[in-house]
């Protein structure tokens, strides 16, 4: 089964009603639906993916909640909200606590229902940004040796090239050396650009 990448509205409701208005609601706005009856299909069948996870909490085979436990379980980062027809403060607040991005009752406003998933996505596509920024800046730090790992959070601290050549027992020309080789790998052109690399 094939799924879109983006812009995409992971949908678990046993109520087909509400699976075709939220579908027909959403699509307007460059929103694509994938909608499934079943908690259990929908575990069955999520193998991972960007946009945001809407849950009935009240369904036949689990709640949303134990749907929502056991993606945390599976490390899913996707933001969820959760809809109900039977929502009481105690299950909101839970529901909360455990991470969810919102907490809908059941007949949802439609504004508020889009409103919510456009700021679920939002957040979803920063997530992914920020993710992306830095698995590419470990990569960049993997290529340091262990000695200019040194010398890069020595300059980081605010050493100077004398200072860690006295600290190190290298010369000053050393450890410039070290100091282009460490910017050529990190990809950076200044020291603050260096400083961000070395604090992810």
């Amino acid at each position: 089964m094939a799924f879109p990448s983006t812009n995409t509205v992971w949908l678990v409701d046993d109520a087909s009603g509400i699976r075709q208005s939220i579908t027909l609601l959403l699509k307007p706005v460059g929103i694509t639906t994938i909608s499934f009856h079943s908690p259990t299909e929908f575990l069955r069948e999520f193998t991972g993916g960007s946009g945001c996870i809407i849950l009935d909490i009240r369904m036949p085979e689990m709640s949303g909640l134990e749907v929502f436990r056991r993606l945390q379980e599976r490390d899913v980062r996707l933001p969820v909200i959760f809809l109900t027809g039977h929502g009481d403060i105690a299950m909101a607040v839970r529901a909360m606590r455990s991470g969810v991005f919102d907490f809908l009752e059941k007949p949802v406003d439609d504004q508020v229902l889009i409103d919510s998933v456009l700021s679920a996505l939002n957040i979803d596509a920063t997530q992914r940004r920020e993710r992306a920024y830095r698995a590419d800046i470990e990569s960049r730090l993997a290529r340091l040796t262990e000695k200019e790992h040194l010398v890069a959070r020595l300059l980081c601290e605010g050493k100077s090239s004398k200072e860690i050549a006295a600290g190190v027992s290298l010369s000053v020309r050393t450890v410039e050396g070290y100091r282009s080789r460490i910017m050529a790998k990190l990809e950076v052109d200044s020291l603050a650009q260096m400083i961000r690399a070395l604090s992810i």
